[in-house]
């Protein structure tokens, strides 16, 4: 049986990638800083979980001892987004920012590389803004495009792991409940915007996900999923 750790695991994509990958025949580990809302998880789901939190190496360091018997795949999913307008940022905001999408990822890489097996495989998570410059998207755009390098170069680092990264557009995932009402415009937008006339889906997240940790023959590739919203011109 292979062995998965979802980093970021514990809410939103990250959990449902947690519960298909256990209904697919994965041994789970889920990885997140909150470990009561993560073992809750676990628990229901028949993972495990570990303490692990993307702002601080030693946690990185402590799951990694942890799991030193080793592991096929690694998914990260975490972020934390700074959606403000540039002269409006914030120091240790745009800091944690770049750590969840790109630091953290690399020090994923540095304790738990010499875990990955051979034939195993890391899985960053991109976004559709690193391609669509806007007003107030500036710390998200770049950090989401930041990740595309990161995963080319760590494939080349950690080959024969492969590495790879997912760009999702607008997704169905629950973080556009926040907005009440409004989240249907913001859906319709997205759908108006795409080529195939709809928004995403939290099963085309997760899909990708499952897809990719078995494609033994794609290393160093960010693959977007946004309904062809990047080629889109009016």
């Amino acid at each position: 049986m292979e062995r998965m750790l979802v980093v970021g695991g514990a809410r939103a994509l990250g959990a449902a990638v947690v519960r298909r990958a256990v209904k697919e025949g994965y041994d789970v580990v889920v990885g997140a800083r909150d470990l009561a809302r993560t073992q809750a998880l676990a628990d229901e789901v028949g993972a495990s979980a570990v303490h692990l939190d993307l702002q601080d190496e030693t946690t990185i360091a402590a799951a990694a001892e942890q799991l030193r018997d080793g592991i096929d795949h690694l998914v990260t999913t975490g972020s934390a987004p700074h959606d403000v307008r540039t002269t409006e940022l914030d120091h240790d905001k745009l800091v944690a920012a770049f750590t969840a999408k790109v630091i953290g990822p690399m020090l994923l890489a540095k304790h738990f590389g010499p875990l990955l097996r051979p034939t195993g495989s890391m899985l960053l998570f991109s976004g559709v803004v690193g391609w669509r410059p806007g007003p107030g998207s500036l710390v998200k755009g770049v950090t989401n495009g930041a990740v595309e390098y990161a995963a080319r170069h760590l494939a080349a680092d950690l080959a024969p792991v492969r590495v790879n990264a997912i760009s999702p557009g607008v997704i169905d995932s629950g973080a556009w409940d926040r907005l009440g009402d409004g989240k249907d415009a913001v859906l319709r937008k997205s759908a108006a915007g795409s080529l195939v006339g709809r928004h995403g889906e939290i099963d085309d997240v997760v899909d990708a996900v499952l897809w990719l940790v078995r494609a033994g023959f794609i290393s160093g590739e960010t693959i977007h999923l946004e309904g062809g919203a990047r080629h889109k011109t009016a």
